[in-house]
């Protein structure tokens, strides 16, 4: 039986939305409800920016439906350290901010490496042993976006593999596609998405990608994010891929 497959975009307040996206006149603070209800997940990126609180993912929560999941981009007060073996306090600090006020909504945490850091195998399974499988109770998994050409290693999927963490796949970006199966989820992001189209990618290639995730969902999880590219087509170039899927 296919595995589900969840279709999303990058965050929620963006202003080139309102109007294509959004509803003109929609409140901003109705935004997410709205979001929430018209995609099955979105990618939060001001957790990489910035400690949020228990409040803040509580009210996440709240305004989304059953079924909708969020990853969380992990803080970049982390994942740019030189040193990833060395960052277990800030590990802690970012997991005890309250992510489990998400509950079945939390989904994976994508740790997003620096297009500047080379694959160290040492460091990178000293990192991997400080992520935790559970947060009080609450099952986490974790998903790597290595953005160096070094990360084409067989090492580096071996290591994912032993812990069961996916690598995050960039696709149509400008970053090396690391395609690489290790663990029960996958996670993409689509970053494509051009101004002269009205779905952010041509039919043809639509249909592609639609037909790509279908067959990734035989035996995984699917978390698939319109990220990046021409943003302002994001959320349609979502929609369009979710109308196939259905």
């Amino acid at each position: 039986m296919p595995h589900s497959i969840r279709i999303g975009v990058g965050g929620w307040t963006y202003e080139p939305w309102r109007g294509p996206f959004f509803p003109e006149g929609l409140r901003q603070a109705d935004e997410l409800r709205f979001a929430a209800r018209a995609l099955t997940a979105i990618e939060v990126n001001g957790t990489f920016y910035r400690t949020q609180t228990p409040a803040t993912f509580r009210k996440w929560a709240k305004q989304t439906p059953d079924g909708f999941m969020f990853t969380l981009k992990a803080p970049r007060y982390v994942t740019t350290r030189r040193e990833l073996a060395a960052t277990g306090d800030s590990i802690r600090r970012f997991l005890g901010s309250g992510l489990e006020e998400l509950g079945p909504k939390l989904g994976p945490i994508n740790w997003q490496f620096p297009p500047t850091k080379a694959f160290d195998c040492a460091d990178v399974a000293g990192f991997l042993d400080l992520l935790p499988d559970s947060l009080n109770g609450l099952p986490l998994r974790h998903a790597i976006e290595a953005r160096h050409e070094s990360f084409h290693a067989p090492a580096f999927a071996e290591l994912l593999t032993d812990r069961g963490v996916a690598a995050v796949q960039g696709a149509d970006g400008p970053y090396p596609e690391i395609d690489v199966v290790t663990a029960p989820l996958a996670y993409l992001r689509l970053m494509g998405t051009q101004e002269d189209q009205a779905q952010g990618y041509p039919a043809p290639a639509l249909d592609r990608w639609a037909t790509r995730l279908r067959r990734i969902a035989r035996d995984r999880e699917v978390f698939a994010f319109v990220i990046s590219g021409h943003k302002a087509a994001n959320p349609a170039a979502a929609q369009a891929l979710m109308q196939r899927l259905a």
